[in-house]
């Protein structure tokens, strides 16, 4: 008679959880591993659509040569496009973090307000705008500040020269007042990420530090601004990837029309580029904030 073989209760944990991991693998292969690999063949190959299905011509990296060389947009796309991102990423974390300070507050009505500045989340989906702009060509998302309305107001280059600070600050605050809607627009899951964040951090922190007599601005400093450094992490991989892939972006948005006319070739080395370059900034900017302020607060 064989005799029964038990497991033991680590085993079983282990058997189920590549169960649990196998249905995430399955989907992974199915609908991001294939299409990225098929994206790579596009890339490197000259693609037909006719009725018996489609057909590649594999042509190397003219493809890639042609939207660096050739074409006359796309660098300064890309370069708007990641400019955009760098001054954009600053004042929405910067926004959402103040945000989610101001609502982790107790007071009448909290979560009232919670929900109305969630409310641009839901509002920015493309069919919510789509029906409520169907009868009118503006863009809610896409609104800003007139620049003369603000040269009105005051001028920043006089603030600036007063200052003595360099006419490069001016330009930004002044790109920063243009598109403040649509930097404020983004604000609503960074900041609810913000308030998670918040809620985690041990409140016998900020009693000990009652008693030691510490400030508030103390406590930000010393307890909850550090003690966010996994958090600020997450919300600017979040924010980095929603501004680089968002559909108001130059590129995204030239990729979009090229697709509907089924050029996949051209758009699939078009948007490796993009992605490469994106990666790279990605990265720098992730190990700069690992290496001089997240081992810091360790």
């Amino acid at each position: 008679m064989k005799k029964k073989k038990y497991r033991s209760i680590e085993q079983l944990k282990s058997r189920y959880g590549y169960m649990f991991v196998a249905i995430w693998i399955i989907g992974f292969v199915i609908f991001f591993a294939y299409p990225i690999i098929l994206s790579i063949l596009y890339s490197l190959s000259d693609v037909s659509l006719s009725s018996e299905g489609v057909s590649t011509e594999f042509i190397g990296i003219t493809a890639y040569k042609y939207w660096l060389y050739e074409d006359p947009n796309y660098l300064n796309w890309l370069t708007t496009d990641v400019t955009s991102m760098l001054y954009s990423l600053p004042i929405i974390l910067l926004v959402s973090l103040v945000l989610a300070l101001l609502l982790n507050q107790k007071f009448p009505g909290r979560l009232f307000f919670r929900a109305l500045y969630f409310v641009p989340v839901i509002i920015a989906t493309g069919v919510v705008l789509k029906l409520m702009f169907q009868t009118t060509s503006e863009d809610l998302a896409g609104a800003g500040v007139s620049a003369a309305l603000t040269d009105s107001m005051f001028s920043i280059e006089d603030v600036t020269k007063w200052l003595d600070l360099p006419d490069q600050i001016a330009m930004y605050v002044k790109t920063i007042i243009n598109n403040i809607f649509d930097l404020l627009w983004n604000c609503g899951i960074q900041t609810v990420l913000f308030i998670a964040g918040l809620q985690s951090i041990p409140r016998t922190l900020y009693e000990a530090s009652k008693v030691e007599g510490a400030t508030k601005w103390e406590e930000f400093w010393f307890i909850t601004f550090p003690s966010l450094g996994n958090v600020i992490l997450l919300v600017g991989i979040f924010t980095m990837v929603d501004l680089f892939t968002n559909n108001r972006n130059q590129i995204i948005d030239k990729a979009y029309n090229l697709i509907y006319t089924g050029n996949f070739d051209s758009t699939s080395a078009m948007l490796w580029i993009y992605f490469v370059v994106v990666s790279i900034i990605m990265g720098l900017v992730l190990f700069l904030y690992n290496r001089f302020l997240l081992k810091r607060w360790s």
